[in-house]
């Protein structure tokens, strides 16, 4: 993948609003306060990882792709990139606030394993976003593109992720966005519904959290003692 193409797309009407809705819903999980730190694991061209820190996030990146790595470190270089895997990542214990992967994941072939070790290293919480396969969009994609190879999953897997961590999740946060992957001025129209109302949306964003009072308290959380059909309320 050509990661100046690549990361152009954003710079697209399509692409500028898709970024500014997922940026949005995982930014709304978190609820971060400015100042805290964030690992973007597989951060790729960094454009995520530069909106964390637009935010006022202290944040570094890992990316495993050198060519990745490379455009990262050129377009940002005030942001610390480093090359590495999800699966071993070189760091303490709890050496950030949160860690969080966007899209990443889809492509790791053990994500329980990546996200064990996202885990470790965050000291208040993970965010991920991932592929949601009740979404039109995994109707129309999945296998095809720049999709061929990604996993696509469902709110209720990502809750057992949860409760499969050491030590399991306390509260787990979800919502999706981009309902119409088209962006077209409908799509505009529908996406600002409640994300927790729309299980359906294309980006499926999940926050897994070890201590929810270091965050703002958020009524949609769901404890692992509840019930798994209450992860879609």
């Amino acid at each position: 993948m050509n990661p100046a193409r690549y990361d152009a797309w954003y710079d697209t009407r399509k692409g500028a609003w898709i970024l500014r809705r997922e940026t949005g819903l995982l930014l709304d999980l978190l609820r971060p306060s400015p100042g805290m730190s964030l690992l973007d694991v597989g951060s790729g061209t960094g454009r995520f990882t530069r909106e964390f820190a637009d935010f006022g996030l202290r944040v570094a990146g890992l990316e495993p792709d050198p060519d990745m790595l490379r455009f990262a470190r050129s377009k940002h270089p005030d942001i610390p990139f480093l090359r590495g895997v999800a699966l071993t990542l070189p760091f303490r214990e709890q050496s950030f606030d949160f860690v969080a992967a966007v899209t990443s994941l889809c492509f790791v072939s053990d994500p329980v394993a990546a996200l064990g070790e996202m885990w470790r290293v965050a000291r208040i919480g993970v965010v991920a976003g991932l592929l949601n396969r009740n979404s039109l969009l995994y109707r129309r994609k999945a296998g095809r593109g720049g999709y061929a190879g990604a996993r696509w999953d469902t709110p209720e897997e990502a809750r057992e992720w949860g409760a499969r961590l050491d030590p399991p999740a306390s509260a787990v946060r979800w919502g999706t966005t981009v309902l119409l992957p088209g962006g077209s001025v409908l799509a505009r129209l529908l996406d600002p519904l409640p994300p927790r109302r729309n299980p359906w949306g294309s980006f499926l964003a999940v926050c897994w959290l070890k201590n929810p009072d270091l965050c703002p308290p958020d009524s949609s959380e769901m404890k692992n003692r509840n019930p798994p059909h209450d992860i879609t309320r």
